[in-house]
């Protein structure tokens, strides 16, 4: 699919054979801060989970695909979640699981392809993410794809015993 394909990476959807990257990238808890995670997840459940990926996003709400280097190798994950049909929005999330892979623009332009898919196949009128306040690596990459910061949510999140603030990120489709 041309719409999923970039110039460094391209995105697709999650195989059988994904099933240790994801499980690594889940029980990290070094990314739990930002997934909202707080226990482990069982290889059964993120093959479970990997089963039932290829259902309709209408039905599910949420749609993950995988961001692959041209040699094919996954470097990260992003995500649709939260679809609102009615509203015509929803909720991205994007992680590239090994530092030595951040700041290849990577997550740039995964997330531009993504955001292009949700416009133009999705029909959607606006994304957003939730970003916490201090991931500057986040706060970039979004910025960068034209997302502006609409709103701050005070103490949203309690991480290791410190609530943080979480910043909402939004970029509208102008294309009517």
């Amino acid at each position: 699919m041309l719409t999923l394909n970039g110039k460094k990476i391209f995105l697709r959807a999650l195989e059988p054979e994904d099933l240790d990257f994801v499980h690594i990238i889940e029980n990290n808890e070094n990314f739990w801060e930002v997934s909202s995670t707080q226990t482990p997840y069982s290889k059964f459940l993120i093959r479970q989970y990997i089963e039932n990926a290829h259902r309709d996003i209408y039905d599910i709400k949420q749609l993950r695909l995988v961001i692959c280097t041209k040699r094919g190798r996954a470097v990260g994950l992003i995500d649709v979640f939260d679809l609102d049909i009615k509203d015509q929005r929803a909720a991205l999330g994007i992680l590239i699981a090994d530092p030595k892979d951040r700041k290849k623009g990577y997550g740039r332009e995964s997330l531009s392809l993504l955001c292009d898919f949700c416009f133009t196949h999705l029909g959607l009128h606006q994304v957003y993410a939730n970003v916490t306040e201090g991931n500057e690596d986040s706060k970039k990459v979004f910025e960068k794809n034209g997302f502006r910061k609409v709103g701050l949510k005070k103490e949203w999140s309690l991480h290791n015993g410190e609530y943080k603030d979480e910043l909402l990120y939004q970029l509208i489709n102008d294309v009517h």
